[in-house]
């Protein structure tokens, strides 16, 4: 599990705002060029329309900087602060053109990113638990991963793994493929280093012996009842960390939480939020 404190690399944020752009402008705004100049110049404001976690603000310095050099942009909040309806979250200033057409794009990412964000907090506040830690999963938008992931770290959870190549995960088809936990784990020994953990999906009591045996180095408790997972625990050393996954909603978060368990992975942080309302205007 990974904390995420930093925001994407900056070398893959430009190139990912570059499509967002090249998709949104195409070879030019067709609109705006032939309402304004090349010369007017005006200042707008980003501001919230409903309350949560902001999310995404290099986001805004970035686009404009792509689009036009000369667009000024000052940031009146930062990531992971609680902002309240018609809070200011930045102004930006220089030719109307150039602001207009990065709207959309800032917007889409801030609106996004905030939402799961909220989204996050509000877990972490209903889970009640200082020891389990919330995580993400790989159920995110196509694309948009690094910038989900990194808004869950807003919200004050945590990052699973990446993707297929920073972690293995051991599921029921790995198993069922490879004839058992044993030889699915031994076989990733033979090929990977002691730097990669190995974390594996269990349902049973006798699947959990099997994957302690085997020296797994966690454990997910997949779609298993509160009760159901507490009694798994017993069976698990301290040495091994502990995740529980599936089934996993707002009401009963919790529930989990008392289980015990040192990770909670949730789907819904990414796959199922609402965007947080923010708005531009352009000050007359």
């Amino acid at each position: 599990m990974q904390e995420g404190e930093n925001f994407m690399n900056p070398v893959l944020l430009r190139k990912k705002l570059q499509q967002f752009l090249l998709e949104d402008i195409g070879s030019h705004d067709v609109t705006s060029e032939a309402i304004f100049t090349a010369t007017e110049t005006g200042t707008a404001i980003f501001y919230a329309k409903e309350a949560g976690v902001l999310a995404g603000t290099d986001i805004i310095q970035m686009t404009y900087e792509l689009i036009d050099p000369t667009v000024e942009v000052k940031l009146f909040k930062t990531d992971r602060q609680y902002i309240e309806p018609s809070e200011k979250i930045a102004m930006v200033s220089g030719p109307i053109r150039a602001i207009l057409m990065g709207e959309r794009v800032v917007l889409n990412l801030l609106q996004r990113m905030s939402g799961i964000a909220t989204t996050t907090k509000q877990a972490v506040i209903n889970l009640k638990s200082h020891q389990t830690k919330l995580c993400d999963t790989r159920k995110t938008t196509p694309g948009l991963r690094i910038f989900e992931k990194y808004a869950v770290t807003c919200g004050g959870g945590f990052n699973h793994r990446n993707g297929l190549y920073d972690g293995v995960m051991i599921k029921d088809n790995h198993i069922a493929a490879s004839g058992s936990i044993t030889k699915a784990i031994q076989k990733v020994r033979n090929q990977l280093g002691p730097m990669v953990k190995i974390e594996v999906e269990i349902e049973t009591v006798e699947q959990v012996l099997e994957a302690v045996e085997a020296k797994c180095d966690i454990i997910m408790l997949d779609n298993r009842t509160p009760s159901e997972i507490k009694t798994l625990l017993q069976y698990i050393p301290d040495a091994i960390l502990t995740e529980a996954s599936g089934g996993i909603t707002m009401e009963n978060l919790a529930d989990y939480g008392r289980t015990g368990v040192d990770y909670i992975s949730l789907g819904f942080l990414t796959h199922s939020t609402s965007a947080l309302d923010i708005s531009l205007y352009i000050e007359e």
